[in-house]
Formats: C-alpha cells, sequence, structure tokens
C-alpha cells in the first residue's frame, strides 16, 4: 500500500478512551499508504488510549479540534471506544468539524462506537453503514440503514463495527482515501 495516499494531510479525531488498537492500526496503515495522519482531539497535550476498559498508551495531540481547519485535511478518521464516542459527540466544534467533512464531500471512516459522532452532526440520512451492535438502533433512528459487515462503504464513509474489522477498514480506506485525491486532483486540473 506504498504511496496511495502520498502526501495526504489526514485528521484522526479523538480523546480520552479511544480504543487504542483503532487509533494505532489505522494510523500505521495511513503512514504506510504515504499519509501524513494528525491527531486532533478536544484538549491539547496528551489523551490516554484504553484496551476495552483497561488503561494504554498516552498520545501526544498535533492540534486542538477547536483550533484545526476541516478545509487543511484531505480525509478524516474517527477510532471507536465507548468513552471516546460519546465525549466527541457531546463536544459542539467536534461535531462541526465532523460534519465540515460531509459537507465539503470529503472521505470519513468511522470504526465501532466512531458512528455516534456521525449520528450527533446529522449526517446519516439514507446512508448504509455498520458499528458497534449496540449503536445500531441509534444509527436506525437518525436515518441510516445498519447493517452487520465487516466494512461497509457508501460513497465516501467508510465504517467498520470492532477491532477484528480493522484490516478490512485499513484496505477500505486507502482504498476510498486514494479515490478521493484522485477526484481532487481532477476538480484542480
Amino acid at each position: 500500500m506504498a504511496d496511495e495516499l502520498n502526501g495526504m494531510r489526514i485528521a484522526v479525531l479523538a480523546t480520552d478512551g479511544v480504543e487504542q488498537v483503532e487509533l494505532e492500526q489505522p494510523w500505521q496503515v495511513l503512514e504506510e499508504a504515504g499519509a501524513e495522519p494528525e491527531l486532533i482531539s478536544l484538549e491539547g497535550g496528551e489523551i490516554t488510549a484504553y484496551q476495552h476498559i483497561d488503561r494504554g498508551d498516552r498520545k501526544k495531540v498535533d492540534t486542538t479540534v477547536a483550533d484545526a481547519d476541516p478545509d487543511d485535511y484531505a480525509a478524516l478518521v474517527l477510532p471507536g471506544g465507548v468513552i471516546n464516542g460519546d465525549f466527541v459527540r457531546a463536544d459542539a466544534d467536534a461535531v462541526a468539524f465532523v460534519k465540515a467533512f460531509f459537507d465539503a464531500g470529503k472521505p470519513v471512516a468511522a470504526i465501532c462506537h466512531a458512528p455516534w459522532v456521525l449520528a450527533e452532526a446529522g449526517v446519516l440520512r439514507g446512508r448504509r453503514l455498520t458499528s458497534w451492535p449496540s449503536l445500531q438502533t441509534d444509527l436506525r433512528n437518525a436515518g441510516a440503514t445498519w447493517v452487520d459487515e465487516e466494512v461497509v462503504v457508501d460513497g465516501t464513509l467508510v465504517t467498520s463495527r470492532k477491532p477484528d474489522d480493522l484490516e478490512a477498514f485499513g484496505a477500505a480506506i486507502v482504498e476510498v482515501f486514494a479515490k478521493a485525491d484522485e477526484i481532487a486532483d481532477d476538480d484542480e486540473e
């Protein structure tokens, strides 16, 4: 997967309680594909990742969501984690940041509990997606068609259910993000 995303700046929005593997594995896939991921969070400093219910590693934040400009990024990744998803969806700046990617037609990838943020942003009506199973009622109530599949691609939206799906999620991210970069290059010509 080398160079498919060469030089693309990718926003990765997460806060305390992010599922560590759902942050680290997509990050690694993005870097291997040549992208430049940046960790955006609700506050500066560091966040604490979790390995399910156990504290994991601390991660350095690159910028806060209040200071980040969606126009500076080609795409957005939303890692999961129950705490992370709930905190991010409760932050008005974070919700506006996520909505801006949809408004601009930029690709977004969300896994596990991250689609809660999409529901809060009001961007799911008519979309087909997956998530951690306990979110399905919330997502259906937000107007989405929820399915129980490893990875779902609906236009520029990529979703997956859980850490077991990360390999397929990573491959879909690279494929969808690369196409979006090609579309952006075509628009510039």
